[in-house]
């Protein structure tokens, strides 16, 4: 395991360096390693996970569109969910029984 955690590791450092987009192809490609046991494991996916996250730089223009992207993604699912709850309580008031004034 420690083998494939170096071969993961040193695969980030150079597609970093040359400028390359970490993906989980690109890694399984360098390294050899299927991409579905890039997934599955628990500790390659995390060091993949961790210098995706690093290569982003914030402050430049690709950086800013990808965290613009990924806050619109969460915004829209959290819209999404809202119409949802709406709807069922649009649903629960008109199965509700009308109470009778005293």
């Amino acid at each position: 395991m420690t083998n494939s955690l170096e071969l993961v590791e040193s695969a980030c450092v150079e597609l970093v360096n040359n400028g390359t987009p970490i993906t989980f192809t690109a890694i399984a490609e360098h390294t050899g390693i299927s991409r579905t046991t890039l997934y599955r494991n628990p500790q390659l996916r995390a060091v993949i996970e961790e210098h995706r996250h690093h290569s982003h730089d914030p402050r430049t223009l690709t950086g800013l569109a990808a965290e613009i992207g990924h806050l619109r993604t969460g915004l829209e699912a959290i819209a999404d969910r809202i119409r949802q709850q709406e709807e069922r309580l649009r649903r629960l008031e008109i199965q509700k029984p009308h109470r009778k004034a005293n």
